[in-house]
């Protein structure tokens, strides 16, 4: 074959394993040569020369979340273009199942990291930072970290979702929480009340409800409102996910109360489902392949050039869509 290219064994072998460090021309006749004799590398003995697995591991904090389908999606499609597998941990709140993971990735089973869990996992002992392969963070941002992050303005499009119930005529806004402790929570809490706050309207603690991102919280918030007498209940309620308000919206609907003729509400995430619950949810949409896949392409450019890594931080645009779930507030 390289006889056929016009160039050395070496270069072959280098065009393969790193196409972008070779010259177009080269490289067109090298692939070129590969086509027409039918070769296929044999990844194991690659692998073997260069201490490669070809392997990467993605964690996920919850994998029935609906939301990371297609985050895993975006990830999959282009690691797989580039030769990689993956592994994806499901955390699943367990730190026995984190730790195991943990000592996989020191054990030098993956060549990187993509964490969709908001944290550097850790066990009792060391961290991920103790393998020394490249890290990535997507969709939930991590704090003081100075590897590559991908994610959405939640500040800003929770407030603009906000906004948008404001700009009805509600002025008694209901909030659906996820857990305090996560980062996702924070940000879209600050941008209600940066909405609230921006048109005079006072946050009223008694309006917001605790979840945790689950339906079966939002059947609970959902509880929690029917239990609040007529005149004392929100026209309108901002949930921090689609589960959530989903659930709720099913709890209140059992009950008697129309959404969004008694209840305007307002999801966040756009999961599939969003589009065809009854009735079809107001949610801020991001962009859940594109999240993973550009996660994922950074995290190759670390593993294939063996850059250090340096702090990005790169925000995808999330979109607000109108659906049958808000409406002006009774008269």
């Amino acid at each position: 074959m390289a006889r056929l290219a016009g160039v050395s064994v070496a270069t072959v072998s280098r065009t393969l394993a790193r196409p972008e460090v070779v010259i177009e021309e080269t490289r067109t006749r090298v692939l070129a040569a590969v086509r027409e004799t039918g070769y296929t590398p044999n990844i194991s003995a690659r692998n073997l020369r260069v201490r490669k697995t070809m392997v990467v591991l993605v964690a996920v904090p919850d994998i029935a979340n609906p939301f990371f389908a297609e985050v895993l999606e975006g990830i999959d499609d282009t690691l797989s273009a580039a030769g990689y597998g993956l592994i994806i941990a499901n955390l699943a709140g367990s730190p026995e199942k984190e730790a195991r993971y943990v000592d996989l990735v020191c054990a030098g089973q993956v060549d990187g990291v993509l964490l969709l869990c908001g944290h550097v996992m850790r066990s009792p002992n060391r961290d991920l930072r103790d393998a020394r392969v490249p890290l990535v963070a997507a969709c939930e941002y991590i704090s003081g970290e100075s590897f590559p992050q991908v994610t959405i303005d939640n500040i800003g499009t929770a407030s603009e979702a906000v906004r948008h119930l404001v700009e009805l005529g509600h002025r008694s806004i209901a909030y659906l929480s996820g857990p305090k402790s996560n980062i996702l929570e924070q940000q879209r809490f600050a941008g209600y009340r940066q909405a609230l706050q921006g048109t005079g309207i006072a946050v009223d603690e008694g309006l917001i409800l605790r979840g945790d991102f689950t339906f079966r919280t939002g059947v609970d918030a959902g509880r929690a409102l029917l239990g609040l007498k007529p005149a004392a209940r929100p026209t309108a309620l901002f949930a921090a996910n689609d589960e959530m308000a989903i659930g709720l919206i099913k709890t209140v609907h059992a009950a008697g109360l129309q959404v969004p003729k008694d209840l305007s509400v307002v999801g966040f995430d756009g999961i599939a489902y969003s589009n065809y619950c009854e009735p079809t949810l107001t949610t801020v949409v991001q962009p859940r392949r594109d999240l993973g896949a550009t996660a994922a392409a950074e995290l190759i450019a670390l593993m294939t050039t063996g850059r250090a890594p340096i702090r990005k931080e790169t925000q995808l645009p999330a979109k607000l869509i109108l659906r049958d779930s808000t409406c002006r507030p009774p008269a």
